[in-house]
């Protein structure tokens, strides 16, 4: 067990801490205000203050876990070895930078309570972050930290058995639409025959009627591929289907129709599952609460997590009200056009509402590689390079690697052209290790 000294215990404190070095390093922490304890203390033990009580591992501490509330702060960026680092803790410090309060900053999502410019979907855009702006987005700097602080710890404590950490993955695939064609109503059917022709799509006009007809398989009718990928692996992926109401901004199957609902118990016997929020249940906790409700008769039992449309967060409001109607996981924090770690780690963290102070047991998973992120890049070897520098960061913090695919990525529309291949790297980067 780890023994912090510090000279107030807030729920910040605990908070961080106890990311930084049980859910990352596997450590147990305890926390004293009590000089005498911390003397009597026979394992691992640092202080964590403003000055050293003697020769013990010292942490310099920075104001930030022991503030309520938000304020301004000037936050300037330093290299520092292999990575960035910012709140800088002097000469005396074991380290020369308070990881603890940067990793707070990070995962509480600091910057997304303070004024920003939202995109045209109201969301935290990348190119506002302080990750992009100083070329650390792809890097899980958290991560990276807590083991340099590991570093130290080994250093001090010879004798203490550190435990071990394996490279993870979690695969999700996101279903905004379970079918192209198939049960969309005769009215979908027409207005999009007709559009089609009057576009002078007539690929599209034939494909249309050949899976209505039966001649031919639904183009995002891909869930044979994917289960059978599950089939060869002993860890879960993780579906999230939409069962909202149609809408301007969510098109998917009504989640009446049996042939739907049969398409989500078949995947359930394989895979987890979620729910895909749609995008007007993001502000509206009733709206939120019935589709819940719908998936889990649905499934007959409780869903694993939830995923928002348009990878949209409102914090804290989002998350506030997946904590209100006990969902436990979220997988929507990262970003949809970028690679990279939103909050810095590739470790799942609890959510901490920095208005009530007060740690959640909402579960946030944050994702590191969505589809469309990829879509930037013109060749195979273009995406595949991006996507090994991504694992590689991972593999090297031993961390959960999280990739967002979606239904119709495994399609043969030429867009998503040589995704199949991205999805079995990922798949395959647990067995190379």
């Amino acid at each position: 067990m780890l023994l912090v000294y510090t000279h107030k215990i807030t729920p910040r404190v605990k908070y961080t801490f106890k990311q930084v070095c049980t859910r990352i390093l596997g450590i147990p922490v305890e926390f004293t205000t009590t000089i005498e304890d911390f003397i009597a203390h026979d394992s691992l033990k640092i202080s964590y203050a403003k000055q050293p009580l003697s020769n013990e591992v010292f942490i310099r501490s920075n104001d930030l876990l022991f503030e309520q509330g938000l304020s301004d702060i000037d936050i300037n960026i330093y290299d520092w070895e292999e990575t960035k680092c910012f709140f800088p803790a002097g000469d005396k410090s074991a380290l020369p930078y308070d990881i603890f309060a940067a990793t707070f900053y990070l995962i509480s999502r600091y910057e997304e309570y303070l004024p920003h410019v939202k995109d045209n979907y109201g969301r935290f855009p990348a190119e506002e972050s302080l990750a992009f702006n100083n070329q650390f987005l792809t890097q899980p700097v958290v991560d990276i930290w807590a083991y340099k602080f590991k570093t130290i710890l080994k250093e001090q404590f010879p004798n203490y058995i550190f435990p071990d950490k394996k490279y993870t993955v979690t695969p999700v695939i996101d279903v905004p639409i379970a079918y192209r064609y198939k049960l969309v109503g005769v009215m979908r059917t027409f207005g999009g025959t007709i559009k089609d022709f009057f576009a002078f799509r007539f690929k599209d006009v034939y494909e249309r009627f050949g899976v209505l007809l039966g001649a031919r398989k639904d183009p995002f009718d891909t869930y044979k591929y994917i289960v059978n990928r599950q089939k060869k692996r002993n860890f879960k992926f993780i579906f999230f289907f939409l069962v909202g109401d149609f809408s301007t901004y969510d098109k998917n199957i009504n989640s009446q129709k049996q042939k739907f609902k049969s398409l989500i118990k078949h995947v359930a016997d394989y895979c987890k599952v979620g729910i895909k929020s749609s995008f007007f249940a993001l502000n509206d906790i009733e709206l939120l609460k019935i589709e819940k409700s719908r998936m889990e008769a649905i499934i007959n039992t409780n869903i694993a997590g939830s995923r928002h449309s348009f990878s949209k967060v409102n914090l804290p409001e989002s998350y506030r009200n997946l904590v209100e109607l006990e969902i436990p996981e979220d997988y929507t924090m990262g970003y949809v056009n970028h690679l990279g770690f939103r909050a810095g780690t590739c470790t799942p963290f609890l959510f901490y509402d920095l208005d009530y102070e007060v740690q959640t047991p909402l579960k946030i998973v944050p994702y590191h590689a969505l589809d469309f992120a990829f879509l930037k890049y013109n060749s195979l070897l273009d995406k595949q390079e991006a996507l090994d520098k991504l694992i590689k960061q991972v593999k090297a913090v031993n961390g959960n690697f999280v990739s967002v695919f979606h239904n119709y990525t495994f399609s043969n529309i030429p867009r998503w052209k040589h995704f199949k291949t991205l999805f079995n790297t990922i798949l395959d980067s647990v067995d190379e290790q």
